[in-house]
């Protein structure tokens, strides 16, 4: 006979891992330490139509998917979706447990950063559909500029709903990314050398 507390006991266990489940949710971002980036074997990861099509991103390529969803305001965001960035593809999995990927263009790669006063989080890959910056809305001057000293950006941007701004920097490359707000300003470094490159920048401060 089952011991009288099972079915109690079993209903903690349930409610703490739903628990556990939506802080992570709601925490954002991928882990700040370096996750093991997914396999983009064209052979082993054809893309799910019918997935895509179920989140009406059907007939979008990776960027068009990107520019979509991490420029959606964050009250349209779809809870059913996660969209993790990867330096070679964006990784794509639903509360039904379905994933598909979609691989980033070979010469570039797509990174977002979150400048920030006092607030920030841990973020390693970028998630499109649930991370939270601390300014959302506000226009910022970006410079991206690379070893050597060229300038690769250098523009007025406006950070998306979600606090992010988004850039598209060349694949192979290590770079100084600035951002300046009202006289503060803040930098980080950026790596696309590597297939496990962060694509969440949220250490840049503006001081």
């Amino acid at each position: 006979m089952p011991h009288p507390t099972t079915p109690r006991r079993r209903k903690l266990i349930v409610a703490a891992t739903a628990t556990l489940a939506a802080t992570l949710v709601l925490a954002g971002c991928a882990t700040a330490s370096s996750p093991e980036p997914a396999s983009t074997s064209t052979n082993s990861h054809a893309v799910d139509s019918d997935f895509l099509a179920a989140h009406d991103l059907a007939g979008l390529d990776t960027p068009e998917v990107i520019e979509r969803l991490d420029t959606m305001p964050v009250a349209d965001r779809p809870a059913d979706l996660i969209a993790s960035v990867q330096p070679d593809a964006l990784v794509l999995t639903d509360d039904q447990e379905r994933e598909t990927q979609l691989p980033m263009p070979k010469d570039k790669v797509y990174i977002s950063v979150a400048p920030y006063r006092e607030q920030t989080h841990d973020c390693y890959f970028h998630s499109l559909t649930t991370c939270l910056g601390e300014l959302a809305n506000t226009k910022v001057q970006v410079t991206l500029t690379s070893e050597d000293g060229d300038v690769l950006l250098d523009e007025v941007r406006q950070t998306y709903d979600n606090g992010f701004v988004g850039i598209w920097a060349p694949r192979g490359i290590e770079a100084t990314l600035t951002i300046e707000h009202e006289g503060q300003t803040g930098t980080a470094t950026i790596s696309t050398m590597n297939e496990d490159d962060p694509t969440c920048i949220t250490t840049l401060q503006l001081t």
